[in-house]
């Protein structure tokens, strides 16, 4: 018998920690991050004027930000359930 999966937000990774993309999704610039993709999440940084949440990773060596944000008819439903869409490696 397994445990069950822990729930996360996208505001709740732990850094140093690798993820893999398992349910595709578009960041907040429209850019689509497939099945399969991995980075090691660095660090946020939220900018609550526009509920912006910045996401900087290391992908193939490089320090890339992801921008999300947290709003109902943006990626709210993605950063609530940021579990759903990464996976711990």
């Amino acid at each position: 018998m397994s445990l069950p999966k822990r729930k996360y937000t996208a505001a709740e990774l732990t850094p140093g920690q690798t993820y893999r993309v398992i349910k595709a999704f578009k960041d907040f610039d429209g850019i689509t991050h497939s099945v399969g993709e991995t980075w090691r999440f660095i660090e946020k940084n939220f900018l609550p004027y526009d509920d912006g949440l910045s996401l900087f990773v290391e992908r193939n060596g490089q320090r890339i930000q992801y921008r999300l944000q947290w709003r109902e008819d943006a990626q709210g439903q993605i950063i609530d359930a940021f579990s759903d869409f990464v996976e711990e490696l």
